[in-house]
């Protein structure tokens, strides 16, 4: 399992926050009960196995809701 942190262009609606959250939950191969969105910093954390999904894929599922991904780390969990 991998931890991914992922940073956002500023977010700029509470309901952005929830976009994403349900796009990340949805993919395959993410922990669902991982995810979390921090509205104040603009990140993205979520845990997910790399075998299934790549971090990638997880940036690009949020690049497509319209939010540009400016950096992604990722750390063993």
């Amino acid at each position: 399992m991998q931890k991914a942190t992922i940073q956002l262009e500023t977010l700029s609606c509470p309901s952005c926050l929830q976009k994403i959250e349900n796009a990340v939950k949805g993919l395959d191969g993410v922990e669902k009960d991982s995810v979390t969105v921090l509205f104040n910093s603009s990140k993205v954390r979520a845990n997910f196995d790399s075998e299934s999904i790549t971090i990638k894929d997880i940036e690009n599922a949020i690049g497509d809701l319209g939010y540009p991904v400016i950096k992604s780390k990722v750390t063993s969990a």
